[in-house]
């Protein structure tokens, strides 16, 4: 087993890919407002973690949900199989612009637009939105000006904003902001504990790489809860200026 199999096989069959919670959902879009009858992308989906959230808000809406993890995108797919409302393919979000359903009224991207960076990303995001469309993402930040050595580690080498530099960022991509919302300690639990299940039940029998990852996985979930007063996801809501 490679090292990235060993990554996707902790990684797989869980149930996000990342921190978030219902409740960040539906802070976004009934701040949003959109149209009963919206077009959504959740960019960067995973598994379809938010999908049912994002669903609630639109009676008649649709959802295009696309991953560029082809498995993750799958099993998006197969957890909405009898949902005529739910498109989920893999995708490239850099591409957002030239998919059949594009334009957008909302880009959901959680914990995702960090692979193509806050400014580039939201300048592409642009091209694939509707007029007065926004982009909901949760991105990480420093809730502390002198964040310790541990909590800059956390990201493993990642140029995290503060609060304040990450709305600088926002700005210079020609966004306002229209609201933020710390994202919460049991969002995040919500992504460690089913991986924390996941890396207890793959331990026996694991090969070297397989240990390896587990290791590391079950090491960054306790990093997290040393660090979390210092670190976390910052969910924000923006449009184009």
């Amino acid at each position: 087993m490679t090292g990235m199999e060993a990554f996707f096989e902790v990684h797989k069959d869980l149930p996000r890919e990342g921190p978030g919670e219902p409740a960040d959902v539906d802070w976004a879009l009934c701040l949003a407002d959109l149209p009963p009858d919206a077009a959504i992308c959740d960019a960067g989906c995973g598994p379809g973690g938010d999908i049912e959230a994002l669903l609630a808000h639109v009676p008649r809406g649709r959802v295009l949900a696309m991953d560029a993890h082809a498995p993750f995108a799958q099993a998006a797919s197969a957890r909405f199989a009898e949902e005529p409302r739910v498109t989920a393919r893999p995708g490239d979000m850099a591409a957002l612009a030239a998919q059949p359903e594009a334009p957008f009224d909302l880009i959901w991207c959680a914990g995702a637009l960090y692979f193509l960076g806050v400014e580039n990303g939201l300048a592409t995001f642009r091209k694939a939105l509707k007029p007065g469309g926004v982009v909901a993402f949760s991105e990480p930040v420093f809730l502390t000006e002198t964040p310790s050595d541990d909590a800059r580690a956390f990201w493993d080498g990642y140029a995290t904003p503060t609060q304040a530099e990450l709305r600088a960022q926002i700005g210079r991509a020609g966004y306002e902001v229209l609201g933020t919302r710390r994202v919460s300690d049991a969002a995040w639990e919500r992504y460690y504990g089913p991986m924390e299940a996941r890396i207890e039940a793959l331990r026996a029998g694991a090969d070297a790489e397989l240990t390896r990852a587990l290791d590391e996985s079950a090491a960054e979930a306790a990093a997290w809860r040393r660090v979390r007063a210092e670190t976390g996801y910052l969910l924000v809501l923006a449009r184009p200026a």
